[in-house]
């Protein structure tokens, strides 16, 4: 089946209502790609603001969810709560989730599940951190992340799988635009999305032939972001 480019912006934790409010005008009054999906991940408390703000050709995401509708869980947002400001997408196993906040495959997996069920699309990550990749268990590690994922899904449409280089994150070390090839990655996947992107990469990035998409981190912070959006004109 085939899919349009598609180019998602992790905001993380930063941003004000200022400077976001900045962002979004500067993308609002941008030309850009019609072929492109593009999706702005806004922390959760602002996620009302930037769905309400941002132009309707432009999807938000939040940046995680929990596996349950509601309850005594401090600190959490349901799919139900993203859905009720107006939100479509969420992403789903980040690095920083998965290494910061210790969240194993198989919680991901029901996230995944129960924010599928619940009407999300969901931008789902897989990557391999330094030592995995230097101890050349690659493969095993992002098959694991990835069946996890996979086996809760039922309809591939509502999915975006992102593969995050983890071990290119503040290492020094450069993911090449030759390492994007689905064979030195990740296998028998129908779609790749590459997150180490800049404004002076996604050119490049984006022809290669088994990247169909980016998942922005810094980048799409700044005005770049909208070059990061046209890599295909």
């Amino acid at each position: 089946m085939s899919r349009k480019f598609f180019v998602g912006g992790n905001w993380k934790m930063n941003g004000d209502k200022k400077s976001l409010g900045e962002l979004i005008q500067t993308m609002n009054g941008a030309k850009v790609d019609p072929n492109v999906d593009v999706v702005c991940g806004a922390p959760a408390i602002y996620l009302d603001f930037a769905r309400s703000h941002l132009d309707a050709k432009f999807g938000v995401a939040a940046q995680n969810c929990y596996k349950v509708p509601k309850g005594a869980f401090t600190g959490e947002i349901s799919p139900a709560m993203i859905k009720d400001c107006g939100v479509n997408w969420v992403i789903l196993g980040h690095s920083e989730r998965r290494h910061v906040f210790g969240e194993s495959d198989e919680l991901i997996g029901q996230k995944t599940a129960h924010a599928l069920e619940s009407g999300l699309g969901v931008i789902a990550c897989i990557g391999e951190k330094l030592d995995e990749r230097e101890g050349g268990i690659t493969e095993k590690v992002v098959f694991a992340q990835t069946k996890v994922i996979a086996d809760n899904v039922k309809d591939w449409s509502k999915v975006v799988l992102a593969y995050e280089p983890v071990w290119a994150i503040g290492t020094g070390k450069t993911a090449t635009p030759q390492q994007v090839n689905k064979n030195e990655c990740i296998s028998d996947l129908s779609f790749v999305r590459f997150s180490s992107v800049t404004g002076g990469t996604c050119k490049e990035l984006a022809s290669q032939k088994d990247v169909d998409g980016f998942l922005v981190g810094g980048a799409s912070l700044k005005p770049e972001f909208v070059e990061i959006i046209n890599a295909k004109m």
